[in-house]
């Protein structure tokens, strides 16, 4: 009986920081909301919020607001421009990059995209996650999916990746992707003899050349949609045609779109919801071991 009251209580939390989330996404660039604002948004005493906060994300409110406000978004654009073009020519791996973790990719070849990916054999699972319930995909030639369960639920959220591969003989296999999910969100010191993680992306040229450019962005710093146009040779007012890309994304978090902001610095979309956009940049740029639910 204990375990399930702590089970609730722990459930009831999670809703409560989800909540303080999502008032920070609404809020994101107007004045910086107080602790009292928060606490009051979760229903809560200022003490009580602190500590419940901290408990979950493993800094205290004070220092999450400070590490995500549009100030520090509009620093990190400012000192992005330099770092983008050194990711660039470094190329995929370097120190920083998803803590140190090697990270490739495979496309499908035009032969295989236009196949529909038939007879592939996929393996999936949901999994718990640093940023909520976490579904992944894979074969054995990568990992070919990772999504985020929101307000659709998981069979929704399922169909929405599964029709990405029609042709695909798709079976549930927690115990193969949970390979995957130790590795993606490993502490930094348990990585550094990892293997490397291999990416299956299927994706037209364009999808592609976006989704490089993506995972050339280090950890803690953003880029904008015009920005990344520039860097696959497009001029900036390709920016719409890049977003779109970036959104049709299939790999969350190792292809970080959640690192595209706006010009303004303000945060722009996000497929999984602005407020997991928040905890991720803040799970980033705090080095800290954030761990949110914030499905909805």
């Amino acid at each position: 009986m204990s375990k399930m009251m702590d089970d609730i209580e722990n459930q009831r939390d999670y809703r409560r920081i989800g909540k303080a989330l999502e008032h920070l996404a609404e809020t994101w660039g107007d004045d910086r909301p107080s602790l009292s604002d928060l606490a009051d948004q979760c229903g809560m005493s200022e003490f009580h919020f602190q500590r419940v906060f901290q408990r979950w994300v493993g800094l205290s409110p004070k220092k999450f607001l400070s590490v995500v406000s549009l100030e520090q978004a509009k620093q990190a654009l400012d000192d992005q421009s330099d770092l983008l073009n050194a990711s660039f020519d470094a190329g995929l791996s370097g120190p920083g990059r998803l803590h140190d973790l090697f990270v490739t990719y495979e496309a499908m070849t035009p032969g295989e995209y236009k196949r529909a990916a038939k007879g592939l054999d996929i393996r999936w699972g949901w999994h718990d996650g640093p940023f909520g319930k976490t579904l992944l995909l894979a074969t054995d030639r990568g990992l070919c999916g990772l999504a985020f369960l929101d307000a659709r639920g998981e069979a929704e959220c399922f169909r929405d990746m599964a029709d990405r591969w029609p042709e695909a003989s798709l079976r549930e296999d927690p115990v193969f992707t949970q390979d995957y999910m130790d590795r993606i969100f490993a502490e930094p010191e348990s990585i550094q003899e990892d293997r490397g993680i291999r990416l299956f992306l299927k994706g037209t040229e364009f999808q592609v050349k976006v989704w490089e450019a993506l995972m050339r962005i280090q950890p803690g710093n953003y880029t904008t949609y015009g920005s990344l146009a520039e860097r696959i040779g497009m001029p900036s007012r390709a920016a719409r045609a890049v977003g779109t890309a970036v959104g049709a994304n299939p790999i969350s978090w190792l292809i970080p779109c959640h690192r595209v902001i706006r010009n303004s610095g303000m945060l722009g979309g996000y497929r999984w919801g602005l407020p997991r956009k928040i905890a991720m940049m803040g799970f980033e740029r705090s080095g800290q071991g954030l761990r949110l639910d914030v499905a909805g």
